[in-house]
């Protein structure tokens, strides 16, 4: 697993994405679509249409991560929003992880 510091954000893209994405697709989607740099420390999480898919992203200090993770029964509570991204706190992305609605 990886450390959260303190200045650690977490930012989740609102909408659709291509569960088919790598590593340069997703730091991509994090450049142009969040706006974001991807190598700040930050996580950065993306889900598929069916929200039965989500995708992590984090720079660990020496390479990208990224993690991902099939439900085998329901699905996740995404927030939806104009703006492309909406950042959570821990507990929300705990919620959230763990399959509740934030």
């Amino acid at each position: 697993m990886f450390a959260m510091g303190a200045a650690t954000r977490i930012y989740v893209a609102t909408g659709n994405t291509d569960m088919r994405k790598g590593f340069n697709g997703l730091e991509g989607l994090i450049r142009d679509r969040l706006a974001c740099d991807p190598t700040s420390g930050h996580i950065f999480l993306f889900a598929n249409t069916r929200r039965n898919r989500l995708k992590l992203v984090f720079f660990g200090g020496c390479g990208l991560w990224v993690c991902s993770r099939r439900m085998e029964g329901g699905t996740l509570r995404w927030p939806e929003e104009e703006s492309g991204k909406v950042q959570l706190s821990r507990e929300q992305f705990a919620l959230l992880i763990g399959g509740a609605s934030i």
